[in-house]
């Protein structure tokens, strides 16, 4: 889908400190061989005391300071996170939008995996659109992924796990960014590779079990071959759309910024699927980072914004992912090139 008149006004992101990779592979916790193939050289860790939900606070309060933007002006948030957010059976969205906004901004949880922070995006950009000239909404995300029931290092091959939140703020009265469009694709038989054998009465208690979820798939339904085929024809097909739609060619593309994965997944995402060189990624700041759940790609656009990698007329390609199996991306174009302080810590 095209946009018009549906801009980014403001972006935030709150860190924790990095733990080296090297550490974590001498201490047992991330297999050598799979962080020779990663190439990751950290991750943002949280103190357990900091809340999923006070992150985001923390970050929408930055995108939107850094916007410009009265409270008043803003017609909702959405927030999303993809592991536990600090309280069973309770609403995160409104305590985002309740102490980082105001009480009165309709708030809604959107739970869409690693693809929740830019599905929500598009959500969003519905909602500007409806009110041209006035309209603005708010997304967020964050995630803390505390041991023992999450393994950082270890639940996911190629994916190492790091805490961290995000905030995007669009508005129809403008911004240092446009929103050229956006365009979303689903397998949704493919929710089953990460399903596992069955429904439960209550939660687990045990750590997250990712590859028996995948083992259980390969033995009762298909192959991992078969699974990345399926991913990759949805991820190909809403690249190709939200490319023709924004009316940009790969190669007009200034940066790209995918899920914060190691190097071997970077390589067949970028140029083995997309044709895109890695060298127009964020490489060097996500494998400082992590993979943060719902909010890789606003945090990577948030990190080019601070460090002033973007100009005026560059465009931006941001690809999204997530088990389900649904991807959103987007284009954005640079009107301005904003001098921003670091929203979230410093990481060496």
């Amino acid at each position: 889908m095209r946009w018009e008149g549906v801009y980014v006004a403001g972006t935030g992101a709150w860190l924790g400190e990095p733990e080296s990779a090297r550490g974590a592979v001498e201490s047992g916790r991330y297999d050598p061989e799979q962080a020779a193939a990663d190439e990751i050289e950290s991750v943002s860790v949280a103190d357990e005391s900091m809340a999923p939900p006070d992150m985001a606070v923390h970050a929408a309060t930055a995108a939107l300071k850094r916007s410009g933007l009265d409270v008043a002006d803003i017609d909702l948030l959405i927030h999303s996170g993809i592991w536990f957010q600090g309280v069973e059976m309770w609403p995160a969205a409104s305590y985002v939008a309740g102490h980082a906004l105001g009480g009165n901004i309709p708030a809604f949880g959107f739970d869409q995996e690693c693809n929740g922070g830019l599905g929500a995006l598009e959500v969003a950009a519905r909602q500007v659109a409806a009110r041209p000239g006035a309209g603005a909404a708010m997304v967020t995300t964050a995630d803390r992924f505390g041991a023992p029931l999450v393994r950082r290092w270890s639940s996911e091959p190629g994916f190492v796990y790091g805490d961290g939140a995000t905030a995007l703020l669009l508005s129809a009265r403008g911004g240092f960014a446009r929103l050229l469009s956006t365009a979303t694709g689903s397998d949704n038989s493919l929710e089953a590779v990460v399903r596992g054998p069955g429904f439960e009465p209550l939660p687990s208690g045990g750590p997250l079990d990712l590859l028996g979820r995948v083992g259980h798939y390969i033995r009762s339904r298909g192959s991992v071959r078969e699974a990345t085929e399926r991913v990759a024809a949805v991820v190909t097909g809403v690249v190709d759309t939200v490319l023709a739609d924004a009316g940009v060619e790969k190669d007009g593309l200034a940066r790209v910024v995918a899920l914060s994965s190691g190097r071997g997944r970077l390589e067949w995402q970028l140029p083995q699927l997309l044709g895109i060189g890695v060298e127009k990624s964020n490489w060097e700041f996500s494998r400082r980072v992590g993979h943060l759940g719902a909010g890789d790609q606003i945090a990577g656009f948030n990190d080019l914004v601070e460090r002033r990698e973007l100009a005026p007329g560059d465009r931006v390609l941001l690809v999204g992912g997530g088990s389900g199996f649904t991807c959103t991306c987007a284009v954005v174009e640079v009107l301005d090139a904003p001098e921003w302080e670091p929203s979230g810590r410093p990481l060496g």
